[in-house]
C-alpha cells in the first residue's frame, strides 16, 4: 500500500487532482460572484431605505404649521429687556416703559456669635402671600411648608441646611456683617404675592418671644411678631405697555402681550422703548431650504445607485431597477402635482420658488419665496403642513393624521366639557381649631390626599385660599400634575378641578373638618365635550373632539361657547404631509421590503446551492484521487515486474 500518491509511479497526483478540481470548481466561483452581487444590491436597497427615512424625518418637521407662522420679537434696548414670541403673537409694535423690576423679599435674623451657636428646635412654618394694610393674604397657589428643626440641627448652620434641604421655596444663607453671623432667608420667587410669613412651634413653649426657634419668626401683619428684619421688600415688576399700566410678580412676563414673553433686565422709568413683532421670514426660509436640501440628498442617493455612465459604459448596481424608478417617479410626481384644497392661496411649490432643474434636483428661488411670504393674501403654512382653519374663535385645530381626508367639515356641539366640582351645602365655619375641624380627606381626579389647615379665624375668601394652598401643595397632588381652584359664594366653599372631562372629579371623603366646612357637599363629575363632525359622531375627551370616517384623526379643542352649530373647519394636507404619507407607505409597505426579502431569499438559495456543490466537489475529488491512486499502484506494480524481468534477463548466460 503506497502511503503517498505518486511515489510508486512518479506521477504528480496531487498537482493533477488540484488542477482537475480547479476546473470542476468553476460553478462555485460563479456562485460566489452571484452572491457578492446580491449582497451589493442588498446594501444598495438598505442605503435607499435609509435615505427615504431621512427625507421623511424632515417632512415630519415640516408638517407642523407653527414652523411657518413663527414671529420674531426685537426689543429696541436689549440692556433693558429681551423678548421672544410664539406663533400666536400678532405682528406690530408696542411701546414699553419699564418702571421697576420684581424683587424677592429677604429677611435677616439677629446676630449670633458663630455659625455653631444654638438657636433652638421645633418646627418652622413658611407661608407665602401679600401684606397689605396690616393684613397678610395667603397666596392660594403656594402651599405652606413646615420644616422640622431637631436638636441635632438646631445650630445656626444646621437650621440653614435644614431650610435649604427642605426645598420649601426659600433659600437660606449665613452672612457675617463684621459684628456677628446672621441667618438670611430669601423667597425664591419675586413679587408681592410671594412675601414671607414665618411662624414657629418652639420647643421652649413660647412661639413668639425672642428666644429659641421663635427668634426666626416674621409676621408683618397687624399684631404679628417680627423677630427677623426685612432687608429687601417683595415687589412686583411695573411697566407701561402702550399706555396701559401693568404689574406682574415676575420679571419673566408671559401674559402681558398674547404670545410674547418679556424678560425684564433693568428698570428705566420715564424712558420708552419699542418692542417690534414681525414675521420670522428668515426662519421660514431656513425651513423651506431644508426641504429642498433633504430632497436633493435623497435624489443624489437614488441617482448614485441607479445611474448609467455612457462614457465608461458602466452601470450602477440598481441601474434599470423598476422599484427605484417607481420611487423616483412617484415622489417627483407628488411634488409637481398641485394641491386642490390648500386654502391658503397657494397650490404649487413653484409659487414659492421651488422648481425642478434639468438634472432632477430642486432649486429654491429665495426672492420668489420672500415675495410669497410678504403677501398677506398667501398662507404658506397651508402649502406644506396639515392645517385646519376654524370659523369659531373658541374652536381650535389641534392636529390631524395622514388618513384625515381634505375637506370642509361642519361642527355641531351637543355638550360642552365641564370640570369636576364639590360645592358646600352650607356656609363654612370660619374658625379652625387644631384637632377639631382642621383636616380634610379628598380625592381629586382619582388621586387621594389629606390636608391639615392652619388653626385660626378666617374670612370665607382667606379660608378658600388656605384650602387651595394646602391641596395644591400636597405632594401626592402636585406630583400627579393635579391642581384645583377653591372659591366661595355667600360663604359656601367650592373646590373645582383644573382638569376637564369625565376624568375630572372632586370628592371630599372625610376628615374632621368636612361637616363644618362643607356640610353635605354636592359632588359633580366633569363631562367630556360631545358632538359631531360633518354629521358623524366624534369622540370626546376633556375639551378635545376627535373625528371619525373622513375626519378620522382630526382633533379639535372646544374651550367654551354654546351647544349647537359651531361653524366649519377647512382642512387640507400640504405637500409635507402628502409626501410624508407617500414615503411612509414606501417604508412600511412592500415596495422596498419585498425586494429586500427577495434578495435575502436569493442569497439563501445560493447558500443552499453552495452546500450541495461543495459536497459534490468533495465526492468528485475523492473519486478522482481514488482513480489516480489505483493507477499509481498499477504503475508501481508494473514497474516492479519490469525491474524483476530485467534482473532475470541479466542473469541468463550470454551466448558465444
Amino acid at each position: 500500500m503506497l502511503s503517498s500518491p505518486g511515489i510508486g509511479s512518479g506521477l504528480d497526483v496531487n498537482g493533477i487532482v488540484s488542477k482537475l478540481m480547479t476546473a470542476e470548481s468553476q460553478p462555485l466561483t460563479a456562485l460566489d460572484a452571484k452572491e457578492a452581487k446580491q449582497q451589493t444590491r442588498l446594501t444598495a436597497f438598505g442605503t435607499l431605505k435609509g435615505a427615504l427615512s431621512s427625507f421623511q424625518s424632515n417632512l415630519v418637521a415640516l408638517s407642523d404649521p407653527a414652523k411657518f407662522t413663527a414671529v420674531m420679537a426685537n426689543f429696541s434696548d436689549t440692556t433693558l429687556a429681551s423678548a421672544s414670541a410664539s406663533s400666536s403673537a400678532v405682528t406690530g409694535s408696542h411701546s414699553v416703559e419699564i418702571q421697576t423690576l420684581a424683587l424677592a423679599q429677604k429677611l435677616k435674623s439677629a446676630n449670633f456669635a458663630n455659625t455653631s451657636a444654638t438657636v433652638g428646635s421645633g418646627t418652622l412654618t413658611i407661608q407665602f402671600g401679600t401684606y397689605n394694610s396690616g393684613t397678610f393674604t395667603l397666596n392660594p397657589d403656594k402651599a405652606a411648608q413646615s420644616i422640622i428643626i431637631s436638636p441635632s440641627n438646631s445650630s445656626l448652620s444646621g437650621i440653614r441646611d435644614a431650610i435649604n434641604q427642605a426645598n420649601a421655596g426659600v433659600n437660606a444663607s449665613i452672612v457675617n456683617d463684621g459684628t456677628g453671623n446672621r441667618l438670611v432667608v430669601a423667597s425664591q420667587d419675586t413679587g408681592l404675592s410671594n412675601a414671607l410669613k414665618i411662624t414657629a412651634t418652639d420647643t421652649d413653649g413660647n412661639n413668639t418671644d425672642n428666644a429659641g426657634l421663635s427668634q426666626l419668626v416674621y409676621d408683618a401683619s397687624t399684631s404679628g411678631t417680627t423677630n427677623m428684619t426685612q432687608t429687601m421688600a417683595a415687589s412686583n415688576a411695573t411697566l407701561v405697555i402702550d399706555g396701559i399700566s401693568i404689574s406682574k410678580a415676575s420679571n419673566n412676563i408671559t401674559d402681558a402681550i398674547e404670545g410674547v414673553t418679556l424678560n425684564l433686565l433693568k428698570a428705566n422709568p420715564g424712558t420708552t422703548s419699542t418692542l417690534n413683532l414681525s414675521r420670522d421670514t428668515a426662519s421660514i426660509q431656513n425651513v423651506v431650504s431644508s426641504f429642498v436640501k433633504s430632497f436633493n440628498d435623497l435624489n443624489k442617493t437614488i441617482v448614485d445607485l441607479s445611474k448609467y455612465d455612457a462614457a465608461t459604459k458602466q452601470a450602477s448596481i440598481l441601474t434599470g431597477d423598476s422599484t427605484v424608478r417607481s420611487i423616483q417617479t412617484r415622489i417627483r410626481s407628488a411634488i409637481s402635482d398641485p394641491l386642490t384644497t390648500a386654502g391658503g392661496g397657494l397650490s404649487l411649490l413653484s409659487e414659492t420658488g421651488i422648481s425642478f432643474q434639468s438634472d432632477g434636483t430642486l432649486k429654491l428661488d429665495s426672492a420668489k419665496l420672500s415675495k410669497a411670504l410678504n403677501d398677506p393674501t398667501k398662507d404658506i403654512s397651508t402649502l406644506f403642513a396639515s392645517v385646519g382653519k376654524t370659523s369659531d374663535s373658541l374652536v381650535s385645530f389641534t392636529s390631524a393624521k395622514p388618513e384625515t381626508v381634505n375637506g370642509k367639515y361642519a361642527l355641531n356641539i351637543s355638550q360642552i366639557a365641564t370640570q369636576g366640582t364639590a360645592i358646600g351645602s352650607t356656609a363654612a365655619a370660619l374658625t379652625i381649631n387644631t384637632g377639631v375641624n382642621d383636616s380634610l380627606n379628598l380625592t381629586i381626579d382619582g388621586v387621594n390626599a389629606s390636608i391639615t389647615l392652619a388653626a385660626g379665624t378666617y374670612t370665607a375668601t382667606s379660608l378658600a385660599a388656605e384650602i387651595r394652598s394646602r391641596i395644591n401643595g400636597t405632594s401626592a397632588i402636585s406630583s400627579a400634575g393635579v391642581k384645583v381652584a377653591v372659591s366661595q359664594s355667600a360663604g359656601n366653599l367650592a373646590i373645582t378641578s383644573d382638569r376637564y372631562g369625565s376624568a375630572s372629579t372632586v370628592s371630599i371623603t372625610g376628615g374632621n373638618g368636612k361637616s363644618d366646612l362643607f356640610g353635605t357637599p354636592v359632588e359633580t363629575a366633569g363631562v367630556n365635550v360631545a358632538g359631531t363632525i360633518n354629521g358623524v359622531t366624534a369622540t370626546g375627551s376633556g375639551q378635545t373632539l376627535t373625528g371619525a370616517a373622513d375626519s378620522s384623526g382630526l382633533v379639535l379643542k372646544i374651550t367654551g361657547g354654546s351647544t349647537g352649530a359651531r361653524g366649519d373647519i377647512d382642512f387640507a394636507h400640504g405637500f409635507a404631509a402628502k409626501l410624508n404619507k407617500l414615503v411612509g407607505g414606501m417604508l412600511n409597505g412592500q415596495l422596498i421590503d419585498s425586494r429586500i426579502d427577495g434578495i435575502n431569499s436569493s442569497i439563501k438559495d445560493i447558500g443552499t446551492q453552495r452546500e450541495t456543490l461543495t459536497q459534490r466537489l468533495a465526492d468528485t475529488e475523492k473519486r478522482i484521487r481514488a482513480q489516480f491512486t489505483a493507477l499509481d499502484t498499477t504503475i508501481a506494480s508494473m514497474t516492479q515486474t519490469s525491474n524483476f524481468l530485467q534482473q532475470q534477463l541479466s542473469r541468463l548466460p550470454k551466448s558465444e
